[in-house]
């Protein structure tokens, strides 16, 4: 099984290029029983793509774009995802083990009540998403992805890494973020400093936390203020 190191932690990959593994393609990720395994799906170009309660195993998504995407109930392993375009995604109630999105574009993405295991983002568009009641059961990594005014509510992202990442705006709310790696990221235009403690950083890193709570205080320094008459 492929792995990768990203400072703390490592993530276990899906091993496609296994030269005993041998990937069919389909048409469709809608297989009989539920089930598409050892598969390859790419250059689709769909209008809607609606999943429920299936189960994807083993193989490669690229090149897909979709206009709307609705995936409920998936169980997802060792699945890379890349070069994807997935428009308007609502993704809900799924575990994903062993995934790698690699630059795919996720923006305004809504994601709630997953559970993701050895789950890596590599040069993903993520700005505007959504992530509501998401649990890192396992090491989850975020690698030179941009999330401009994306959103953690009530996460779990115990342990979690990111790294060369646009955070402009990206607010993490109510959850638990103990240990997670922020090392490497330009903090200072985060939101919902509060929730995150017991973080990761560096020690240049506390001025750009600081500037990052004075201006979600909305804090005024007096030399900027106008003198009164």
């Amino acid at each position: 099984m492929d792995s990768r190191t990203l400072g703390r932690i490592t993530v276990s990959l899906p091993a496609l290029d296994d030269p005993d593994l041998y990937l069919s393609n389909v048409a469709s990720l809608e297989g009989g029983r539920g089930t598409v395994q050892d598969f390859r799906y790419a250059d689709a170009s769909l209008r809607e793509l609606d999943l429920t309660q299936a189960h994807l195993v083993t193989g490669r998504i690229s090149g897909l774009s979709a206009q709307r995407v609705r995936l409920d109930g998936l169980r997802v392993d060792s699945v890379e995802f890349d070069g994807c375009d997935l428009g308007s995604l609502h993704w809900s109630g799924s575990k994903l083990s062993r995934i790698v999105f690699r630059n795919c574009r996720l923006m305004g993405a809504a994601l709630e009540q997953l559970t993701l295991d050895n789950v890596l983002f590599e040069g993903c568009r993520l700005d505007y998403a959504t992530f509501d009641q998401v649990r890192a059961s396992g090491p989850l990594a975020f690698v030179k992805c941009t999330l401009t005014e994306a959103a953690f509510h009530r996460c779990d992202l115990s342990g979690s890494h990111f790294e060369g990442c646009g955070l402009h705006l990206t607010e993490f709310d109510a959850g638990t973020y103990r240990d997670t790696d922020l090392r490497g990221n330009d903090l200072s235009a985060l939101r919902g400093i509060p929730a995150l403690k017991e973080v990761i950083i560096d020690r240049p890193q506390q001025a750009e936390l600081a500037h990052a709570l004075t201006a979600e205080l909305g804090i005024v320094f007096a030399d900027t203020l106008d003198d009164p008459e």
